[in-house]
């Protein structure tokens, strides 16, 4: 892993604590968070938290990550809440979201950790593909996506198979990035 950087995709409806935890905790182990959404050609978005409606804006847009700087990351995550939902949008019916183009292209880098919490899950619909003879853990409500999906529930908190990381649920996000720091730091 060649960065000391962290992707964490955003959007509204985030879960506030899990959110906050990466920011600070990261920061202890000198990584940097960062913060990535679809920003729609703007320069800024100011997203809403999903149990405070607490705000937070987003400078970075993973549209603008292209392969030479996805070198700089270490890790890609998607959270829990209802963020990856929101980035399932696309405008075009036939052509995969955005979201799930940036989220390929991280599963095609071994060297690069992919964290998925909760119903971060739910990204993987349009490409079920990278999840297909995986283990992973995921909120019970997910259950039937991850089998869906050809994925191995394993039912712990914390489940880690090669490159990826999975985290039960946003509660669960101390353990997560625990494991993930611990991968980073080799």
């Amino acid at each position: 892993m060649a960065g000391r950087k962290i992707a964490i995709l955003i959007e509204s409806d985030f879960y506030e604590h899990e959110i906050w935890y990466y920011h600070y905790r990261f920061a202890e182990e000198g990584l940097e968070a960062c913060f990535v959404s679809r920003l729609w050609g703007q320069s800024s978005i100011t997203f809403k938290g999903h149990e405070y409606h607490a705000p937070f804006e987003c400078h970075l847009s993973f549209e603008d990550i292209d392969d030479a700087a996805l070198d700089d990351y270490a890790a890609v995550i998607v959270p829990s809440g209802m963020v990856s939902d929101r980035l399932r949008y696309t405008e075009d019916l036939n052509a995969l979201p955005p979201a799930c183009r940036f989220l390929q292209r991280a599963f095609a880098r071994p060297g690069l950790l992919k964290g998925i919490i909760c119903h971060g899950l739910w990204l993987c619909a349009p490409v079920p593909e990278v999840l297909r003879g995986r283990r992973l853990t995921c909120h019970p409500n997910l259950l039937g996506d991850a089998r869906a999906y050809g994925a191995t529930f394993v039912d712990e908190d914390v489940v880690e198979d090669a490159d990826l990381i999975t985290g039960r649920t946003g509660n669960h996000a101390h353990l997560f990035a625990r494991a993930l720091i611990k991968r980073i730091a080799g």
